[in-house]
């Protein structure tokens, strides 16, 4: 496999869990830089889920299905659900983002992180 790039969905394995943690085989997206994605064994993803608040929390981004995500129903990227994982976990590439919507994850992804207040 060549290695995962920046904005990519891919089916992950996210088992083993404990508690609250985002579970089973589900879409995510790569959010670490390429630079680390070529040369590191782990990356770094923030799940994906069709079931999410309405209306959407400032740390989720909505996906429509469709178009070059390959998600096939509406979506969240939840950004209080970010992981770093083995390569061995992403199971099969879906899609891509597109720029405006990897832009929002960013946005989110700040939120999330209390880099900047919302």
């Amino acid at each position: 496999m060549t290695f995962p790039r920046r904005r990519r969905v891919f089916l992950v394995s996210f088992d083993p869990t404990i508690g609250h943690e985002i579970q089973k085989t589900r879409p995510a997206v790569i959010i670490q830089n390429d630079v680390s994605n070529e040369y590191s064994p782990i990356t770094i993803v923030a799940a994906i889920s069709s079931q999410f608040a309405t209306p959407p929390r400032p740390r989720e981004v909505i996906v429509a299905p469709g178009g070059r995500s390959g998600l096939t129903e509406t979506s969240a990227v939840i950004l209080n659900q970010i992981r770093s994982v083995d390569r061995a976990r992403l199971r099969k590439r879906l899609g891509v983002l597109d720029a405006t919507t990897m832009r929002r994850v960013n946005d989110a992804l700040k939120i999330s992180l209390g880099l900047i207040e919302f």
